[in-house]
């Protein structure tokens, strides 16, 4: 049985996807909460919010995640970032699969990954819970009903929590798996309800097969001026580190807050949604963000609740640190309508630095800018990943390097010529700890780095005072209104400034020890760029 509407050429059953039981295509909000909720897949919030646990898994399993070594892609993955699967694994993987799904009810949505026609992808998600369905028709675009009825898609993603896989039989490290086949055009997830996952395989896609087309794909979120799209910045970083309540500035357009690709004509997003955190998120700073954790199909994941109020508890971490809350990006009241800008002015480097070394902002030149970019470095936060309790700090290439299929090279050299081609000013911003490491120390001020930024953003803050950075070379700013100076000097934050320099020196060392993988593959002015 089949309901809702798909184009007639492009079933399951055409892709070889058969004996399953009630399938639901492209169902809207209303309906796929109603199937959620009649599955007691989870329970109905304020505002006609869903509530939903997703067990054990309450963020991504990145040491689950496997792509599949053919020969088309032999040459192109970076297999030190990426763990491979056999061919016949994952065949057996898909055909396990297929068989534990045959009866059961399954949701399908078809999506465009990417605002921008020219360069999206068309997706099929196959889901098991219907509230993956709401979640991913959430984050990624929602084409039309015409678009509909002629689409065909050019990757599938089958998601069967339910289903557990056999490390032996399957080539894979646990009962979880996430396993990309980019000659097949299939990821398969098995063993985990984390709708974060979801995403993040369509992000994995669009970051391998963009830069073949000279775009670049990045993890960051991104904005413009009102009234002026070519005034358009953009904002690197893992999760924890600002992007979506940095770029969600009332003063500007946001065009999205985690994944965005940038092309000839300029930058597009490649989702139709966010994505946030939502411990300790507050309506005063972040009333937008907060506002739509009472809105009808804001997906809410893994937050204590008052089981007879409903009221959602921001500060009861004892699920996850990761807990989080996924919306239509028109719930956010300036929001993009077209999710597009023109080349960004500004670069943003986020970084959540738990050593209490960074100032809060810096300048950099586009060599530097590469230098950071391929070093990626920041601290993983609670919850983002399976096991992270606390901040530690890691170097991530290119911000974003568990989605990152190609060599790192490959995404530093398209950001340097963009960069290059049109004039970007790049900044680094420490969102992570001042006047101490963590423990120590305390988060840097909101408030101060919303002020830095709105000087970098226009173009105030380059007409101030600079100092050398005694340990990375980079400028850092002497004033900003709105700043206390010495914030901005991060060794007079701290009680012992001897404490500081050693501080510093270990990560002067980490940061040495780990740009030593790239040097064969940099320019000399990027080496030249490495700590002085």
């Amino acid at each position: 049985m089949t309901t809702g509407r798909v184009n007639p050429a492009q079933t399951l059953e055409a892709q070889g996807i058969s004996d399953l039981g009630t399938v639901h295509y492209n169902l809207l909000e209303p309906a796929l909460m109603e199937a959620a909720l009649r599955r007691d897949e989870g329970t109905l919030g304020q505002g006609g919010t869903f509530l939903v646990s997703t067990g054990r898994h309450t963020g991504r399993s990145p040491k689950d995640k496997f792509v599949v070594r053919t020969p088309a892609v032999e040459d192109t993955i970076w297999w030190d970032n990426n763990t491979p699967m056999a061919p016949d694994a994952f065949d057996q993987l898909y055909a396990d699969m297929l068989d534990h799904m045959k009866g059961g009810e399954y949701f399908v949505q078809d999506l465009f990954g990417g605002a921008d026609p020219e360069h999206r992808l068309d997706v099929r998600m196959v889901t098991e819970l219907a509230w993956h369905g709401l979640f991913i028709r959430t984050m990624l675009r929602r084409p039309e009903a015409e678009e509909l009825a002629s689409f065909v898609p050019e990757f599938t993603i089958v998601n069967c929590p339910s289903f557990k896989a056999d490390p032996v039989r399957h080539g894979c490290r646990s009962e979880t798996v996430i396993a990309l086949n980019f000659e097949k055009k299939l990821i398969l997830i098995g063993g985990t309800a984390y709708a974060g996952e979801n995403k993040k395989s369509v992000f994995t896609l669009l970051n391998y097969i963009l830069p073949g087309n000279n775009v670049m794909a990045m993890h960051c979120s991104a904005n413009h001026a009102v009234d002026d799209p070519e005034d358009a910045a953009v904002f690197f970083g893992l999760s924890g580190t600002g992007k979506t309540t940095l770029s969600a500035d009332p003063s500007r357009v946001l065009i999205g807050d985690d994944e965005h690709g940038w092309s000839e004509k300029g930058i597009f997003n490649f989702e139709g949604g966010c994505y946030a955190k939502t411990i300790n998120l507050n309506p005063e700073a972040e009333p937008e963000i907060y506002a739509t954790t009472q809105k009808f199909g804001t997906v809410i994941e893994n937050m204590v609740y008052d089981e007879y109020t409903k009221e959602l508890d921001f500060e009861d971490s004892s699920l996850t640190e990761n807990m989080r809350c996924a919306y239509p990006l028109h719930y956010i009241s300036n929001a993009s309508d077209t999710a597009l800008g023109g080349h960004p002015k500004n670069i943003i480097l986020l970084t959540c630095d738990a050593f209490g070394v960074l100032p809060p902002i810096a300048r950099l030149t586009p060599a530097q800018a590469m230098y950071h970019f391929l070093s990626g470095f920041t601290s993983k936060t609670p919850g983002t990943e399976v096991g992270v309790l606390e901040p530690i700090p890691t170097f991530s290439t290119c911000f974003g390097a568990p989605f990152m299929p190609r060599r790192p090279e490959v995404y530093g050299n398209l950001l340097r010529e963009k960069i290059a081609g049109h004039g970007a000013t790049c900044w680094l911003v420490n969102t992570g700890w001042t006047g101490g490491a963590y423990g120590t120390g305390s988060r840097m001020p909101i408030r101060a780095t919303r002020s830095l930024l709105t000087a970098a953003l226009d173009g105030s803050l380059n007409e101030t005072e600079f100092r050398k950075d005694a340990n990375f070379g980079f400028e850092v700013p002497t004033e900003c209104p709105g700043v206390a100076e010495v914030l901005l000097d991060p060794r007079r934050t701290w009680d012992d400034p001897e404490a500081y320099d050693a501080q510093a020196a270990k990560l002067v060392n980490m940061f040495a020890e780990n740009f030593a993988q790239y040097v064969p593959f940099i320019d000399d002015d990027v080496k030249a760029a490495a700590i002085s």
